[in-house]
């Protein structure tokens, strides 16, 4: 009979299988899928290192590090993902959160400030991330996550009540156009598709097969929902509202037009831990 292979051997040939596979951080994958299976911390992971891995254990791993190495997301075969502190559900239903997108709870927080008790709402709330993690930070505060796909807005109220958010967010089933809550909102945030129609097919395998086509697409230029936004913001949006998104890394100037021409003031950015324009914000002034 063959020995069983120890943990620390099934990680590094998982991490040598997915680097073939063309997995940045391979070594790290491997052993987050390892810990998944595993079911235990890291700290009695590496206690285990030279030990055999039970079979039950063993077949739950291969299995996970085939699914990766076909490209699927790492956080959809973990079932979550951490983003601002918060464990959020993440499966084919929604984008998947990216670090990159704190940066706009951080602005979005700054702007509110510690006592803020109003409404916020969530334009295009996905896993209903960014409302959460708003909404965790400033207790007082009520909110809404605007999501015109009934998969994600499923999703978005399974993260909200599994956080124990529900009491004060709800999700409207709608597109944001059609949604009747403008003007009871104080501050309105969104990461809306924002990649060009074109650029698609060179995106990352785990983006291009696995995010919604609906959640990337952003148009010929990338611009269209930043479009439709800003117009209705500056329609209907409460005066003295502050409008917060997402953008791409090369999007900073056209949206920073698009707000300033809807007549929108006090307009910010930030860049994101990688250095990348990430968020913008602006005020539609006080009538």
């Amino acid at each position: 009979m063959s020995r069983a292979p120890t943990f620390d051997e099934l990680i590094r040939s998982a991490a040598a299988q997915l680097g073939e596979a063309g997995i940045g951080n391979s070594r790290q994958n491997a052993m987050l899928l390892m810990l998944h299976a595993f079911g235990d911390t890291r700290a009695a992971l590496i206690s285990a290192g030279s030990s055999p891995v039970p079979k039950p254990v063993r077949d739950a791993f291969e299995e996970a590090v085939g699914r990766r190495a076909r490209r699927e997301p790492l956080q959809h075969i973990m079932g979550s993902t951490n983003f601002y502190g918060l464990e959020i559900v993440s499966d084919a239903r929604a984008l998947v959160p990216r670090p990159d997108s704190e940066c706009v709870v951080e602005a979005a927080l700054a702007l509110a400030g510690p006592d803020f008790d109003g409404r916020i709402a969530d334009l295009g709330t996905g896993t209903g991330c960014l409302l959460a993690a708003f909404l965790d930070q400033r207790p007082k505060a009520t909110g809404t996550g605007v999501e015109a796909s009934a998969a994600a807005a499923s999703l978005a109220r399974e993260n909200l009540e599994a956080l124990d958010l529900s009491g004060r967010a709800d999700v409207a089933g709608e597109s944001w156009a059609d949604w009747s809550g403008w003007e009871q909102t104080d501050l309105v945030i969104s990461n809306p598709p924002y990649i060009a129609s074109g650029e698609i097919p060179d995106l990352a395998p785990e983006v291009r097969d696995h995010d919604p086509a609906a959640a990337l697409d952003g148009g010929a230029d990338g611009l269209d929902a930043y479009r439709e936004i800003v117009a209705l913001a500056a329609a209907r949006m409460k005066p003295g509202g502050w409008l917060v998104f997402e953008i791409g890394h090369d999007q900073k100037e056209a949206v920073c037009r698009l707000l300033q021409a809807a007549g929108f003031s006090d307009i910010g950015t930030a860049r994101d831990l990688g250095g990348n324009d990430r968020a913008v914000w602006a005020r539609r002034p006080a009538a």
